[in-house]
């Protein structure tokens, strides 16, 4: 779905015919949208709060909600972290709801990100009373809780027919200005099949203590899930009596629940989170910042614990007198040859910046070096015409042996650095190859801090390999495990000493993911 991006006024002005505003002490003010941003999973977030994201002009996020949300919201919106990690809050309540105020004041659309769901101990109800009170308007969109999500992704069902026929939310942390507990511990003890406490790590002796004194069995099954649903999720399963000495023998830290009930046994046959291949494993990723969702995500999707290192940037080429001429005279090439989704993308928005579209290719072969490259120039409205069996330079050739090169024209539109392979065999053939940079990659002005070893580094390209060097050293690889998109890479990484223990042996981003599994179920056997 894509948003018409509107100027500040335009779309302030639409937003007060469309949905109306309200006033506060005669001033115009806009709509706060109480939004849950799920339990971690970046995909457990709502259709509607992903939207809500996307559309507005100032988001308010908490520490629990998953920071890779922020990458939908617009490049102009203003970004807010209002804190709230276990015993570290940036900011108290009430400047957080006079912040929504003043942001209510300013912005049309003001989102406050909450993780799990605001109105489940997420202090949404408190929030939700300000605004109330002061006549803003606001909408609540309710989120995936985590005390329902987190036990899931365990293998933890909160209720079973043959288990447990009631569940209890409970507060793992009372208000601390409160004189006694309103806890009904008699009540949970005896008469609630499943008990989910959520923020109660740093209780839980006390927790265990008064759920046995109340006439709970001491040997009821327990367990503490912490970072849940995320790659690093850990479980520490135990009876109700030594679940807190496990907690402290295991190290177990907010952020996390607990759970009891019979039904944490079912865990031994229903975890499946933690069985994806690649569970656990963190993987770093150094390809440009803009490409590098596609690899991380299908990564995420086996369990990995994705590093954003990118180490290139796509710069194009600006201003490109020679392929402005070339699209101009386009219909003397026999070909044009794609060797990348970058040199796709650049080329066609050159040609629509030119007012052409896809009819000027009209009588010219496209050749594609693989898959990816053909479905960047699908999603153009080109089907290739030529894509080779190994996608590499030396695949294109291949097919070039098939065709009868002499006296044709053919154009290469490509990185600034790159192999002449291609180029020297047309020229070498009798044809001509016009050879125009179209774009180069370059280090990123500000590179992530390796922070911590990787468990496998991922790259996708001889310009990653150069540019990781050059920018952390080779030392930096000796504790990885080194993963190659192909060969051209891997004779790269041998160029700098260094053997890549994983090549993909297809050529691209799905190919490369299948390795990485591949060595892991090998490994496992």
């Amino acid at each position: 779905m894509h948003y018409v991006k509107l100027n500040v006024t335009v779309r302030k002005k639409y937003l007060i015919e469309s949905i109306g505003f309200t006033t506060y002490n005669n001033r115009t003010m806009g709509k706060v949208y109480l939004v849950g941003a799920g339990p971690g999973d970046l995909k457990l977030i709502t259709l509607k709060g992903l939207e809500l994201i996307q559309q507005a002009d100032c988001i308010i996020y908490d520490y629990l909600a998953n920071k890779e949300l922020l990458g939908f919201a617009r490049e102009d919106a203003e970004i807010i972290y209002a804190g709230k990690q276990a015993s570290q809050h940036e900011l108290p309540q009430d400047e957080i709801n006079e912040l929504l105020l003043k942001k209510a004041e300013r912005y049309s659309i003001v989102v406050r990100l909450k993780g799990g769901d605001p109105f489940i101990f997420g202090r949404g109800g408190e929030e939700a009373l300000f605004l109330a009170e002061k006549g803003i308007d606001f909408e609540i969109c309710p989120g995936v809780t985590s005390a329902i999500s987190v036990p899931a992704y365990a293998g933890i069902p909160l209720t079973h027919r043959h288990y447990a026929s009631s569940v209890a939310f409970v507060t793992g942390h009372e208000d601390e200005s409160k004189t006694s507990s309103s806890i009904n511990w008699k009540g949970l003890a005896t008469g609630v099949d499943t008990l989910v406490f959520l923020m109660g790590i740093r209780n839980i002796g006390l927790i265990k203590n008064r759920l046995i004194e109340n006439g709970i069995d001491p040997k009821t099954d327990a367990c503490i899930i912490m970072h849940g649903t995320l790659p690093n999720q850990r479980v520490i399963v135990s009876s109700l009596d030594e679940i807190h000495k496990e907690a402290e023998k295991q190290g177990a830290k907010p952020p996390g629940i607990i759970v009891v009930g019979r039904v944490v046994e079912l865990r031994d046959r229903l975890r499946w989170f933690e069985k994806r291949p690649l569970f656990g494993k963190k993987i770093a990723v150094t390809r440009a910042r803009h490409q590098s969702t596609k690899l991380g995500r299908s990564l995420s999707d086996r369990g990995a614990d994705i590093l954003y290192i990118p180490v290139i940037d796509i710069k194009t080429i600006e201003p490109n007198e020679r392929l402005d001429e070339a699209i101009k005279s386009i219909d003397r090439y026999y070909a044009v040859i794609f060797t990348s989704t970058n040199s796709v993308d650049i080329f066609f928005d050159a040609l629509f910046k030119a007012k052409r579209d896809v009819r000027s290719l009209k009588g010219v072969r496209v050749i594609s070096i693989g898959d990816a490259t053909a479905s960047a120039l699908l999603s153009r409205g080109v089907i290739s015409d030529f894509v080779p069996e190994k996608w590499t330079s030396e695949g294109i050739i291949e097919i070039l042996k098939g065709i009868d090169i002499r006296n044709k024209r053919l154009l290469l539109p490509r990185a600034e650095e790159a192999r002449d392979i291609l180029v020297n065999y047309i020229n070498n053939n009798g044809g001509m190859c016009d050879v125009i940079p179209i774009y180069k990659t370059t280090i990123p002005e500000t590179l992530e801090k390796l922070k911590e070893t990787p468990d496998v580094i991922t790259f996708t390209s001889s310009s990653t390999v150069k540019n990781f060097i050059a920018s952390y050293g080779k030392q930096a690889l000796e504790r990885c495990i080194v993963a190659s998109i192909g060969p051209i890479t891997s004779k790269t990484l041998r160029d700098y000493g260094i053997d890549a223990t994983i090549e993909a042996k297809r050529y691209d981003i799905p190919g490369l993911v299948e390795a990485i599994e591949g060595y892991y179920k090998n490994s496992a056997q």
